[in-house]
């Protein structure tokens, strides 16, 4: 396979017809060779437009709804950016090709210490891989955008209030097989405005549901 092309012709005919526009997430897509983080099995699919099964019963979202994610955060270079959900660690590459800091989190071991090996691989240098189980904790501080990388049945407030105001969070929440992609922006007086984006698919982010949820 000659994975550049393939790179080229996944951004054009896949992400780009999906109407994803923006330049910046395009030449992320673009620069960073997705075959590097499939599993060493699936390389040969590495840039179909289809969910890549990952331990864990996670997967790699389908390059498509990456460019849609990265694209409807509306990351700029001097962003701080939390990603829930490390997973193989494709979706960190792209956002840290665009934000000036990325912080990514996964309550899986394996899946940091592959995903840490892989990024020093392609020579990323502005994220930061922690260990944490997002049903109890987050990094301290706030972020211009957070990325939730599974779905949710219900928004946990937490995630709010990790965003700095204006901040942004993708968000599918919803249950399967109709769930919905939604865009949270923070205001400026603590509380948030909601848009839905598209309806998807993704396997769940599952948490706590005792934490208290928000609603608009």
């Amino acid at each position: 396979m000659n994975t550049n092309s393939a790179r080229r012709q996944m951004v054009e005919q896949q992400v780009r017809t999906w109407d994803v526009f923006d330049a910046d997430v395009l030449n992320a897509m673009g620069s960073v060779e997705r075959d590097m983080f499939v599993p060493a099995e699936l390389r040969n699919v590495a840039y179909a437009d289809a969910e890549i099964p990952l331990p864990h019963h996670q997967c790699m979202l389908r390059p498509s709804l990456v460019g849609k994610l990265v694209q409807a955060l509306d990351i700029k270079a001097t962003d701080d950016v939390l990603e829930v959900g490390t997973g193989s660690g494709y979706l960190t590459a792209c956002i840290a090709g665009i934000a000036g800091t990325v912080t990514s989190i996964d309550i899986y071991n394996d899946f940091i210490q592959s995903a840490k090996e892989k990024l020093a691989d392609c020579g990323i240098r502005n994220v930061t891989l922690q260990q944490m189980d997002a049903t109890s904790e987050l990094p301290p501080g706030r972020f211009d955008a957070i990325a939730l990388t599974g779905s949710v049945s219900e928004l946990d407030e937490r995630f709010i209030k990790a965003l700095k105001p204006g901040g942004r969070l993708f968000v599918v929440t919803g249950a399967a097989p109709a769930m919905t992609a939604m865009l949270i922006t923070a205001g400026d007086d603590g509380g948030a405005t909601a848009e839905e984006l598209f309806e998807t698919n993704i396997p769940p982010l599952v948490l706590n549901e005792e934490q208290p949820v928000f609603s608009f």
